[in-house]
């Protein structure tokens, strides 16, 4: 199993939200790429965040990368869990093939793992969590980052920003329902 210490960075909050973070169900918002971004909802309201990397290692197979975050997923799950729900960035361009290669890969690694247990998982498209976060659809990294603090988090960069922009999405919009 994956150690969250060294392979991840956290930062709690709980920030003014709306009534509905108070349910019981643990949620958990991701930002896929060989940094990936993710925060999540405990079971009792608590925000937590984060970034995970999943850079192979100089000997790795092509397939480590994936493994390890499986044994990530896992882990979350063991720890915080159990999942309820799961949401993620859909992201449908690329500017690099080795990114598109990578968000892909996690993609369907994610994908394969909620199926397995049958979590609901769902991607947001980027110009939505924008959009919602900082009221462009376009907005910079920098952007998402200040609307994050805004909120009352401290995101490391910007994949944790987007993690978070994306649980507060699905938090307040009940996944997108309202």
């Amino acid at each position: 199993m994956a150690d969250l210490t060294p392979a991840t960075t956290g930062h709690a909050a709980v920030p003014d939200m709306p009534p509905v973070l108070h349910s019981s169900r643990v949620m958990l918002a991701l930002d896929l790429g060989t940094m990936t971004g993710w925060a999540l909802r405990s079971a009792d309201g608590l925000i937590t965040s984060g970034t995970a990397s999943f850079r192979p290692g100089r000997f790795d197979g092509g397939g480590m990368r994936y493994l390890r975050f499986t044994n990530w997923l896992a882990e979350i799950d063991r720890l915080s869990g159990p999942i309820a729900a799961i949401w993620f960035e859909e992201v449908r361009r690329h500017a690099a093939t080795d990114a598109a290669h990578v968000y892909g890969g996690l993609m369907a690694t994610l994908t394969a793992w909620a199926e397995l247990r049958g979590i609901p998982y769902e991607g947001v498209p980027v110009g939505t969590i924008k959009r919602h976060a900082t009221g462009k659809g376009n907005a910079p990294k920098e952007a998402m980052i200040a609307a994050a603090r805004a909120r009352g988090f401290s995101p490391a960069d910007d994949n944790e920003a987007d993690a978070i922009a994306i649980l507060l999405w699905a938090i307040e919009t009940c996944g997108g329902a309202q």
